[in-house]
């Protein structure tokens, strides 16, 4: 007890220990998959005695899909682009500047595609580190 009270304003004073191994292996397997996704790659993993998993490319797409029309429908893009990235499209030219106009910026290391393929594959990073852990006791 004599050395509890000696060291109390030690215990009280250091913060405590965190590992935040898990948490780092977390952001590692999503900015990996981020890649594969965008590269055009299936994110898959399957945990024992469940189904498999997966972030399809049709997922992708449909997200994709899904916010660039919530900002035409917001009216946040204020120019015809959808259909300059058609016609340019059917032309076959290079749309890289209408598509960066239609999905909008982001900061993140890989623009706004890679905020989207975050929001997908982040629910999933879990389960797919206890899938990896799983298949390294094999």
């Amino acid at each position: 007890m004599g050395y509890a009270l000696r060291n109390y304003d030690d215990w009280k004073t250091t913060p405590p220990v965190v590992d935040d191994s898990h948490e780092r292996a977390i952001e590692e397997w999503v900015t990996d998959s981020i890649e594969q996704l965008i590269q055009g790659n299936d994110v898959k993993f399957k945990r024992r005695m469940h189904a498999a998993q997966a972030v399809t490319q049709a997922d992708f797409r449909r997200a994709v899909d899904m916010h660039v029309n919530n900002r035409l429908a917001d009216h946040v893009v204020q120019c015809d682009a959808l259909g300059e990235a058609v016609l340019l499209g059917l032309a076959g030219a290079p749309t890289k500047s209408v598509a960066e106009v239609l999905i909008g910026y982001s900061d993140h290391p890989y623009g706004m595609r890679g905020v989207i393929a975050e929001s997908l594959l982040r629910p999933f990073a879990k389960d797919a580190l206890i899938a990896q852990a799983e298949d390294d006791e094999l």
